[in-house]
């Protein structure tokens, strides 16, 4: 039961990203794989409950499939985390699939009768060739979990030097599911084809739960990021108070201390005057706009003065800002959430999280220390 339950909903998640509206790249590519994997199980339930003897057209179609899962859960993350990929590049991880495939055309040809003696028969006939596609399935399975996994971590260090909110686009979620694929993997390492599919099964069920929550997936609610001028090309644009325009390289050595002091003081002044770490998604990009030099140019100031990318930095600033306000006896009819969301948080586990890797303790302990007390959280 659970197998066919894993086939509709496979199969209804597809249909809703094919049909959605303003679908990106990343979409149709997680809807044809989601339409692959209910193939899939729909191909394993047939020979799990001997059906196959009435659809015995299905028959094969399930062997070489394992070695498409990789490449489309590689594929998926390298769209979602902004990398180009070129259609020559991409059929290169479809190929050892497709070699698999049409070394099966001879069985394919068969008649209906031949096909299932081989099945019943434990492949007769093709065990070398059945052989050597289990043995490259584990390896594959592997590499491209982790070139995945290495993906998403550059991705998260990336938009850390971009933006100072990451809780809906730092693909937590994504990373997750690559967890639930490793144990698929593992379990086809040890275990049996039940285990393995059941697996599969509640990996097909977390991509439903999850993608109902994660903005941006089954709706058109897509949480933008800020154009990555860090990768645009290492020529970058500041200009000061005389409007004088000076062309610069982001590396550390080409702008000299006084330079990077100077911008430095100026974000200082503005960010202690205007407050804008108080926005809650303040991204590199506008506080670059703000001072009128290039983002390149900013972030280098950051990284080297301030020793932080972007988000650890504005995440201080809020942290410090804070501290300031919770010691106002005027603020002290306010809960501890409503000040974290007032300096700019716009969620208590990031609060809490930035909070005790900058200051050591939670804050809670924080406040008992010094002394504070708060409005109790209703």
């Amino acid at each position: 039961m659970i197998h066919i339950v894993g086939v509709v909903i496979s199969l209804f998640l597809s249909i809703l990203l094919f049909t959605k509206k303003g679908k990106s790249r990343a979409d149709l590519v997680l809807a044809f794989w989601l339409f692959l994997i209910s193939i899939h199980l729909l191909c394993y339930y047939l020979i799990a409950s001997d059906k196959f003897l009435e659809y015995p057209y299905f028959l094969g179609l399930e062997i070489p499939m394992p070695l498409l899962h990789g490449p489309f859960l590689y594929l998926y993350a390298t769209l979602l985390t902004g990398k180009k990929i070129g259609k020559l590049y991409c059929s290169f991880h479809f190929l050892p699939a497709v070699l698999a495939y049409i070394a099966l055309s001879k069985f394919f040809l068969l008649a209906t009768g031949e096909k299932i003696f081989i099945y019943e028969n434990n492949g007769i006939g093709y065990l070398g060739l059945l052989k050597i596609v289990h043995f490259a399935i584990l390896p594959s399975g592997i590499a491209y979990i982790i070139m995945s996994l290495y993906l998403i971590e550059g991705h998260r260090k990336n938009i850390s030097n971009l933006v100072s909110h990451l809780e809906k686009i730092n693909l937590n979620w994504l990373r997750n599911l690559m967890i639930g694929m490793s144990l698929i993997w593992l379990s086809i390492l040890l275990g049996n084809d039940i285990s393995t599919f059941t697996l599969v099964d509640l990996f097909i069920l977390s991509i439903g739960y999850f993608g109902i929550k994660q903005v941006g997936i089954f709706t058109n609610n897509v949480i933008t990021l800020p154009a990555n001028h860090l990768e645009m090309g290492l020529l970058g644009v500041i200009e000061d108070e005389s409007s004088i325009t000076t062309k610069v390289k982001y590396q550390k050595s080409t702008m000299g201390y006084t330079l990077l002091s100077e911008i430095h003081l100026q974000v200082t002044q503005l960010m202690q005057q205007e407050k804008l770490f108080k926005d809650p998604e303040l991204s590199l990009n506008e506080l670059a706009e703000r001072l009128n030099i290039h983002p390149n140019a900013l972030s280098q100031v950051i990284n080297t003065l301030e020793d932080k990318n972007f988000y650890d930095y504005v995440n201080g600033l809020r942290i410090e800002e804070f501290k300031l306000i919770s010691m106002q006896p005027g603020n002290h009819k306010f809960t501890l959430l409503a000040l974290a969301y007032e300096v700019g948080f716009n969620s208590k586990t990031s609060f809490n999280r930035n909070f005790k890797k900058k200051i050591g303790v939670s804050p809670t302990t924080y406040l008992k220390q010094q002394k504070i007390s708060l409005q109790a959280t209703i």
